[in-house]
């Protein structure tokens, strides 16, 4: 674990880890910045299924600049550790900073740190969180990691859909070097899923893909036009 400082005997302080100052400057930082007002339209956009502080993207990311301001770059046990605080936190603004720091520093974590994606995916779950951890966090693991591909297999037929839509999605900027046999074979596993996000999720992993290999993809949807659903099949055929 990386700290800031070395208390006598040679052991760093609880309270000078790095997760444990930043969440607490992130707390000072966003609070100083809240707006009530906002909050509600932003909570209302995400059907209320989250409490917001009302700070934009471009506020939300400015407040935590400051807040890392001077610290070391983190261990993955200071990943870890961020991004539970911040999943245990009020606030969605929280979520959505832990999952910009794990994007920033995914090269720092080690296979085994699938299994944190894995629990942040599964709690809090929305589009929000779920995209960047799956484009971004989970992408970075598996292309570091190619022996994760196994369990992006056994993610692509799991009941949570919010797995399932990880699967999907993980390679969406692998560009030339997409497995295209999984993104396909996904796909068709999950043709007739019933959830919204995971139609979406198909829809745009192959209009992603058609960018690369249209032919590929043009080939995909005639085959599979009687089992796609028709917004998977418009999603991906926007493009083509």
């Amino acid at each position: 674990m990386s700290d800031l400082g070395t208390a006598p005997g040679g052991a760093a302080p609880a309270d000078q880890r790095v997760g444990t100052v930043l969440v607490g400057r992130l707390a000072d930082a966003f609070e100083e910045a809240r707006d009530p007002e906002r909050a509600v339209g932003m909570a209302a956009y995400m059907r209320d299924q989250f409490p917001f502080l009302g700070l934009t993207s471009a506020v939300r990311r400015s407040r935590a600049k400051v807040a890392l301001a001077g610290l070391p770059k983190p261990a993955e046990a200071d990943l870890r550790e961020v991004a539970l605080a911040c999943w245990a936190r009020d606030g969605r603004e929280f979520q959505q900073f832990a999952c910009d720091y794990l994007t920033t520093h995914v090269k720092v974590a080690g296979p085994a740190f699938l299994d944190t994606t894995a629990e942040l995916i599964t709690t809090k779950s929305w589009w929000d969180t779920v995209d960047p951890l799956a484009t971004r966090v989970v992408a970075g693991l598996v292309r570091q990691h190619p022996a994760l591909t196994a369990r992006m297999d056994e993610w692509s037929e799991t009941a949570n859909m919010w797995l399932v839509r990880t699967a999907i999605l993980h390679q969406l900027h692998y560009r030339e070097a997409t497995d295209t046999d999984r993104l396909f074979g996904y796909c068709a596993r999950q043709a007739g899923h019933r959830d919204f996000f995971v139609r979406k999720a198909i829809g745009w992993a192959l209009r992603q893909h058609a960018r690369t290999d249209p032919e590929a993809v043009r080939a995909f949807l005639a085959t599979h036009a009687d089992t796609l659903s028709p917004l998977s099949i418009r999603e991906a055929a926007k493009h083509l």
